[in-house]
């Protein structure tokens, strides 16, 4: 069966990236989309259909950490069967990767949105939400929050409430992957060739809304288990095509998130925290018995709730304690290249 035939423009291109792809200087690169990550190789999307391709040795040598190498949904320089350049990202979503203290983890790229998927069920949890917005925000794409299974939820208006009260600047909807209600409300979403990622928990339904949003079953899913919870589904990152022309990109559940440079999406997460800061006496005001601080104001009042400024106040320390191990280890490379460097001396003096 002959693949489909897309054009660059069905696929996200725009000028940005026809600018980069030019200043390669090299005819006989062609572009393509990463569609999916294989252990040997990439799945990537041109106009003359889907191919698998391999990077070349000096790509992947030359590469500072593995967060600058293809991602699902990168835009990549071919010739032949080979990845011989990635375009600069126009917006990724990343977090600390778990094999390494200090290392990012690109889970998706080129997104225009990012749909944080969290079911209304026993679940639902803010302070996970929280972190997920923070993220979503840092990746320059837009956050929006899609609450499942809206048909087991009693109040789901209620749930609403809880919701918008953590998701600042956030559109949130609740739909029902069984019955279908409020998917209208994503339609605006999936324009053509607009790229959306599909990120949560495992057991939220992230393969149901895809198979939903597709109209046919791309993702093979589980039935919800007797205590209600989902079961995990996916298992590797996928661009998918929707039939009105918008790009998904699937994801397996995450276990854990954990912050990635997320300086400018904290402030963006947390922007009543922020505002309320600015009107405390001190300048440097730690929020914690300095006297006319206004946050600690807001908490005693009730306008702001003492759990979603410990929420804060944790991913700040999670940040910092992130810099810190990434200074230690700029300190360590810059001490072994010291080392190197005179090993060299006294090898050119003997």
């Amino acid at each position: 069966m002959q693949a489909p035939l897309f054009t660059l423009d069905d696929l996200g291109w725009n000028e940005g990236f026809a600018a980069a792809f030019e200043s390669l200087e090299d005819d006989e690169l062609v572009p393509a989309r990463v569609a999916a990550q294989h252990r040997g190789g990439y799945d990537v999307l041109t106009e003359g259909g889907e191919r698998r391709v391999r990077l070349t040795g000096r790509l992947r040598h030359e590469a500072a950490s593995a967060a600058e190498l293809p991602a699902v949904g990168d835009w990549v320089a071919l010739r032949d069967e080979t990845v011989h350049a990635v375009l600069p990202r126009r917006s990724a979503f990343s977090r600390k990767a778990a094999w390494a203290p200090t290392e990012e983890q690109v889970l998706a790229a080129n997104l225009d949105a990012i749909f944080i998927v969290s079911a209304l069920d026993d679940d639902l949890n803010l302070r996970r939400l929280e972190r997920y917005l923070t993220l979503a925000w840092e990746s320059g794409a837009t956050p929006v929050l899609v609450l499942t299974k809206a048909d087991l939820c009693e109040d789901v208006a209620g749930a609403l409430l809880e919701v918008e009260q953590v998701a600042l600047g956030a559109a949130v909807h609740a739909v029902s992957n069984i019955t279908g209600a409020g998917l209208e409300e994503l339609a605006p979403y999936l324009a053509p060739a607009r790229t959306i990622a599909l990120l949560g928990s495992s057991g939220v339904g992230k393969s149901t809304l895809a198979n939903r949003l597709a109209g046919e079953e791309l993702q093979r899913t589980h039935e919800i288990a007797e205590d209600g919870r989902g079961r995990h589904t996916t298992v590797s990152r996928q661009l998918i095509r929707l039939p009105g022309g918008a790009l998904l990109v699937d994801t397996p559940g995450l276990r854990e998130v954990q912050l990635w440079d997320a300086d400018e999406g904290i402030q963006e997460a947390f922007t009543d925290v922020d505002e309320l800061a600015a009107d405390c006496r001190f300048n440097d005001c730690s929020h914690t018995g300095e006297p006319d601080c206004a946050v600690q104001a807001a908490i005693a009042d009730g306008r702001l709730a003492r759990e979603r400024f410990a929420s804060y106040g944790q991913l700040q320390r999670e940040l910092q304690r992130l810099a810190m191990k990434q200074d230690a280890r700029l300190r360590s490379e810059a001490r072994k290249q010291r080392a190197a460097f005179a090993r060299s001396l006294r090898k050119a003096s003997w």
